[in-house]
């Protein structure tokens, strides 16, 4: 049997300032979270793949689910062992101190990867066997009484990743994906996610001294997102649940004085924010989220179609998310090149953004652009990020001075 090494038992969790942690993210958006994390305090930050890993105490893991705007949860290592077979993987889950990390009384539910590994190939039956491991303890130390399994929405859930026959355990603190941030309740046929919008500002370069416009605007999360940023206000604002406060030993106190240090630090920009859409039932539900972020009277919303518009913007940051999933291609194509025509007509000084179908947008658009992201995915579809720079005047004049 290879010796388990480096347990972290609850007991000492409070008290300890180097738990290992590690924050999920959506591809792509690896680099904008590390240094998110660099900014509210994390300590030997390293990129992975779709992750990033820091150290930092218990206080740093409720910052980290409060203030954090570009993760999807917050992940912190209680163990770490080898194992051979899948009797020795039982026996290493059962040996860990569960007691000390849930309550009875609590529920929880098991979530796993794994990788390369002969002992399991079914990540259901990986999962199982932890969630049998965890029970059997509870029932050896509380005389045959066990925690229930809640798949829907459990107190706390526990993930453990596999790879060959290495296995980390962690608790997910999070609980809720961070991208449920509480201000979406109306719903829209094709909302981009809370935290993929505020990963792509981040890479686009907001927040900067320009006033922000998003023509279409669908349910309003490029103009919450921005505005996040840019008063630098909590992703966790309104959220009022997470899974580290069903934990044993959660420090209240501490965690009001978190979120009161966090609250302080918001910001007054001073710069306006616009959002329009052609749609009616779109500003109808940007208006309500804004209201749901108390942020109603920062948003200026009109109805109008931006290739018809009438009253363009100048000298502004424009990000937007166009409609991709139209019935045909030549519809498609046909609103792009009226975004480009758009911009070189309209919006001379100004910096515009949009994330559509790879190589669909740059294409069409008739702009070169300044930069682009790529390997982002929206759902299952592959997309990449375009910004493009309207001059004043012309780029050769540009170019000379």
């Amino acid at each position: 049997m290879f010796e388990r090494i480096e347990k972290s038992i609850f007991a000492t969790m409070m008290q300890n300032d180097n738990l290992n942690i590690v924050v999920r993210t959506f591809s792509g958006l690896e680099q904008v979270l590390s240094e998110e994390l660099k900014r509210i305090g994390g300590r030997d930050v390293k990129i992975k793949n779709r992750a990033v890993s820091c150290k930092g105490d218990i206080g740093f893991v409720y910052k980290a689910n409060f203030r954090l705007r570009t993760a999807i949860d917050v992940l912190v290592e209680i163990d770490y062992f080898r194992f051979y077979n899948e009797d020795d993987y039982y026996n290493n889950i059962n040996n860990i101190n569960w007691e000390h990390h849930i309550s009875i009384a609590k529920s929880f539910v098991v979530k796993a990867v794994a990788f390369n590994s002969h002992t399991f190939n079914n990540t259901h039956y990986l999962e199982l066997k932890t969630k049998d491991g965890i029970v059997d303890r509870f029932k050896e130390v509380y005389n045959g009484e066990r925690p229930n399994v809640d798949a829907k929405r459990p107190d706390v859930p526990v993930f453990v990743h596999v790879e060959e026959t290495r296995a980390t355990v962690y608790l997910n603190s999070s609980g809720q994906p961070l991208f449920k941030r509480g201000y979406r309740t109306e719903k829209h046929q094709a909302p981009i996610n809370e935290v993929l919008a505020s990963g792509l500002l981040k890479l686009a370069g907001w927040p900067k001294e320009k006033d922000f416009y998003d023509p279409m605007c669908g349910s309003g999360t490029f103009l919450i997102e921005a505005i996040f940023h840019a008063q630098d206000i909590p992703g966790g604002i309104i959220r009022r649940n997470w899974a580290f406060m069903h934990w044993r030993g959660f420090d209240k106190a501490l965690w009001q004085k978190i979120k009161e240090v966090s609250i302080d630090k918001i910001t007054y920009f001073g710069h306006q924010f616009y959002g329009a859409d052609k749609q009616g039932k779109c500003l109808a539900m940007t208006k309500k989220h804004l209201e749901n972020v108390k942020l109603d009277d920062v948003v200026s919303l009109q109805k109008s179609d931006f290739l018809e518009e009438q009253k363009p913007l100048q000298n502004c940051f424009i990000m937007s998310n166009p409609p991709y999933n139209m019935r045909i291609k030549s519809e498609l194509m046909e609103l792009y090149s009226g975004i480009g025509n758009c911009l070189k007509q309209n919006y001379s000084g100004s910096e515009a953004w949009f994330i559509a179908p790879r190589h669909e947008l740059s294409k069409k658009i008739g702009l070169k652009p300044k930069k682009k992201y790529g390997r982002i995915f929206q759902g299952k579809i592959e997309c990449e990020l375009i910004g493009v720079e309207m001059y004043q005047g012309s780029k050769k004049f540009k170019k000379q001075r």
